[in-house]
């Protein structure tokens, strides 16, 4: 064999011993989740039946898959469960955007004045002081038990989390690049466009991961309050009926939900930012 055929071989070697180790963690990782995941439940579920804990307040996880089961099966008390969640769904998805692109537009506006930033400052931190669940009794008094209400507190929610990451990273952009662009001619708008925003894109998209969860948080609070459907009232009218595996049961949806959307994020943000080089736990290291 020559050289070059041993160096080739040595190389695929390497190559397949480095992308073994990725894989070999991932797989101790999932395992491990596994593991933690079975004895919590088997925990809870052994401590209910032997009464260590009482399952008419803390419920136990055989009941509540028998609730959910029910649920996917027979409905809800205010219909199809799919039809709740979908209603839930669409108030956070459309309080998300609307907050989302609010909190990009005003983070980068504020950001690249330094006048505006000072004039509106003070009134931001006013408005962010406030309680949501207060802005969220204002909203259902104003807007009614419809879906307006609860978009706009989702919209609060999701605002303040991302203009704040917004307006951090384009404080943080490189002057140095900045410099350069003016100096090769480029426009103000340019700069913002081709230097400015996408330094920031990384703080944009980190505070979409949190803000989504707030926007589903802002969405359930708002149906808690005042609303004719949604999750929220489900688990408010399970309360009522101090049913806990109903209200464990709608837990665990809303917990589907936000997981979902959160791995969808991370797929969008892994396409918009292929530039970026390995995270440090990405690497495995």
């Amino acid at each position: 064999m020559t050289v070059d055929g041993i160096v080739s071989v040595s190389d695929r070697a390497a190559e397949r011993a480095a992308a073994a180790g990725p894989r070999r963690r991932r797989r101790i990782v999932n395992a491990l989740r596994i593991a933690i995941l079975v004895v919590f439940l088997g925990g809870w579920e052994l401590a209910a039946r032997t009464h260590l804990i009482d399952p008419f307040f803390f419920a136990m996880p055989s009941m509540i898959a028998a609730q959910l089961w029910t649920w996917i099966n027979e409905g809800t008390s205010q219909g199809p469960l799919w039809g709740e969640v979908l209603v839930t769904l669409e108030e956070t998805v459309i309080g998300f955007v609307i907050g989302a692109v609010l909190g990009i537009v005003c983070g980068i506006v504020l950001g690249r004045d330094k006048l505006l930033a000072d004039v509106f400052s003070i009134y931001i931190k006013v408005a962010n002081s406030i309680p949501r669940i207060v802005l969220g009794s204002i909203f259902v008094i104003a807007l009614g038990l419809g879906m307006q209400s609860k978009v706009a507190l989702a919209v609060v929610m999701v605002f303040f989390v991302v203009f704040g990451n917004a307006f951090q990273g384009v404080r943080e952009a490189d002057r140095s690049l900045i410099a350069n662009a003016r100096i090769l001619g480029a426009s103000p708008w340019q700069v913002t466009t081709t230097v400015i925003v996408p330094a920031a894109m990384s703080w944009i998209l980190a505070s979409l991961h949190v803000s989504f969860g707030f926007a589903l948080v802002g969405a359930v609070v708002g149906e808690f309050l005042g609303s004719r459907h949604g999750l929220g009232l489900l688990i408010s009218t399970e309360q009522g009926l101090f049913n806990p595996s109903g209200v464990f049961a709608a837990m665990i949806v809303l917990a589907a939900v936000a997981l979902t959307a959160d791995y969808l994020l991370s797929w969008a943000e892994n396409r918009l930012l292929t530039w970026r080089p390995p995270s440090f736990s990405d690497t495995g290291a």
